[in-house]
């Protein structure tokens, strides 16, 4: 089958799906196995990737009627679903972890919590672009060819948001040194 009835087919598969949802199970069973492997490389076990995967899904029938066809793979929209999910996940786990007192006198501590606070503040204030670049970057240890596929850009274009964002930071972090 080409390509173009491989879109069309999906494009009125959302459509119906859209009008009775009972017809989503179809793009389940398209995408699951590509949902699956994107999750599955992001955390540590198997019953976690099962649990976000079936989470992603879940948002995803709940979202379809706001999904609008413009070309892309449904897929794509999946996958940020996913990034979304695991982002959310990752910063609710990490505000649920105490950290052992002990742990925070070894690190030398309330200077580097005060750089940790700023630098995520500073990240905060990048133009959204350019945060989602480094967030999914450093944090979530993406490549930079997963973050243009997933942004639908060019990895040149991905670089180029990542190094003006990591100038940026630069400069910020300079100038409340000084």
């Amino acid at each position: 089958m080409s390509a173009v009835a491989n879109v069309a087919d999906e494009r009125l598969l959302i459509e119906a799906a859209q009008q009775d949802p009972s017809r989503f199970a179809e793009l389940y069973e398209n995408n699951f196995a590509r949902v699956y492997a994107f999750v599955a490389r992001r955390v540590q076990s198997r019953e976690e990737a099962e649990d976000v995967t079936a989470e992603v899904f879940h948002q995803g029938l709940a979202k379809l009627g706001h999904f609008e066809w413009r070309g892309i793979p449904f897929v794509a929209w999946l996958l940020r679903i996913a990034a979304n999910t695991l982002a959310d996940r990752w910063q609710r786990e990490s505000r649920n972890q105490e950290v052992p007192s002990d742990a925070l006198e070894e690190a030398g501590t309330d200077q580097a919590i005060e750089r940790s606070a700023m630098l995520f503040q500073l990240v905060e204030r990048l133009p959204e672009d350019q945060k989602l670049v480094i967030v999914r970057r450093f944090v979530e240890q993406r490549s930079v060819r997963e973050i243009a596929q997933e942004l639908g850009r060019t990895e040149g274009a991905v670089k180029q948001l990542q190094f003006r964002a990591l100038q940026a930071l630069r400069n910020k972090v300079g100038s409340n040194h000084e």
